[in-house]
């Protein structure tokens, strides 16, 4: 067993990784060559829940799904098929899940899981922040409550997910294991040159920017994470050292962006304005990325769910950013669209490459 870039604070120690290679064996994988630059859109499809607040296994209300058409219809407009994966209240509320049931059924999106342990059955956990990542469970409780998402998913939509999500982008030890024996063959969770260690989750700075297989059967998708900025060529290397006390103390990582010296940016409408996305997708094209996945959640859609949107004029301003970025990248940029599973499949047999 070798270590893959997860840390339990809470330990002070590396969680060993189920797999059999290091990370830095993880070799980066090229979409065809003919293909132009391509898009995925991922929406974490679940309930409605106050994020400063501690966990709540009762907190199940989904009433944002009712508002999902509205950036469907941006999506639709532009040809995107987007990816929603989806949690367990989700799944398991009829009303919510035949509204994305019948966007699937029409070939306009696909489904697949996220899992919220803390709203998944069995309960046996204690709940709390360490055991929202999905991946700090123990395999076997990890194992029970993917797998009864799974069943609850396919139940409510016709078919087994075969894309995963973990909610909190919570992977660990035995994640990528327990997908492949659920049937799984497509991981979206990694959050490139990201560590989220301070709060108990995942470490992945040290993780593959692009498409990349960890195990023989999974292929990972990260979240697009991108560097701005007169530094950004040596972001990986520079960036983690803003972000350490007293760096972060001193509030380097804004001061750096302030600058245009170097900035980490996610490819998201939510936490993000349309100029900081067109700024982060030129940047990455210029260094010859042809790679990108946008995402958000679908409780945005929702005033007052998230801290992003707070009433109607704020998610017609997130609609607004959404269907910008997605004029921009398919005219400007002379990119493409694809479904999740389109683009996974032209990976697969691709060789890897450094």
């Amino acid at each position: 067993m070798v270590s893959a870039g997860w840390r339990n604070r809470s330990a002070n120690r590396r969680m060993p990784d189920a797999t059999t290679k290091p990370v830095s064996s993880w070799r980066r994988l090229q979409l065809p060559s003919d293909w132009p630059p391509t898009l995925i859109v991922v929406i974490d499809t679940e309930e409605e829940f106050d994020w400063g607040a501690p966990f709540d296994s009762r907190a199940r209300s989904t009433e944002n799904i009712f508002y999902q058409p509205l950036a469907q219809e941006v999506m639709d407009r532009h040809g995107v098929v987007p990816t929603y994966v989806v949690d367990h209240p989700v799944a398991d509320t009829p009303a919510a899940a035949a509204i994305l049931r019948k966007i699937a059924e029409d070939g306009r999106c696909e489904i697949g899981a996220h899992l919220h342990p803390w709203v998944t059955p069995p309960h046996e956990e204690a709940v709390n922040e360490f055991n929202s990542f999905p991946g700090n469970l123990g395999p076997a409780l990890e194992r029970e409550k993917l797998a009864r998402l799974t069943d609850r998913i396919e139940l409510a939509f016709g078919k087994r997910p075969e894309v995963y999500k973990a909610g909190r982008y919570g992977i660990g030890p035995a994640t990528f294991s327990t997908l492949q024996e659920l049937g799984f063959w497509i991981d979206a969770s990694v959050v490139p040159h990201t560590d989220f260690s301070d709060r108990q989750g995942p470490d992945f700075t040290k993780f593959p920017a692009g498409p990349f297989r960890p195990v023989p059967r999974i292929l990972e998708l990260p979240l697009s994470v991108h560097f701005v900025g007169a530094l950004a060529s040596a972001g990986s290397a520079f960036y983690p050292l803003l972000g350490f006390q007293p760096g972060a103390r001193l509030r380097l990582p804004g001061i750096a962006a302030r600058l245009s010296l170097l900035e980490r940016l996610r490819l998201s409408p939510e936490d993000h304005s349309l100029a900081d996305m067109l700024r982060q997708t030129r940047a990455a094209l210029r260094r010859g990325e042809r790679y990108f996945m946008l995402t958000y959640h679908s409780s945005t859609l929702l005033p007052g769910a998230t801290e992003y949107v707070r009433d109607e004029s704020d998610r017609s301003r997130f609609l607004k950013r959404l269907d910008g970025f997605l004029q921009f990248f398919l005219t400007e940029c002379k990119g493409q669209t694809r479904n999740i599973q389109a683009v996974a499949g032209a990976l697969w047999p691709a060789p890897a490459v450094a």
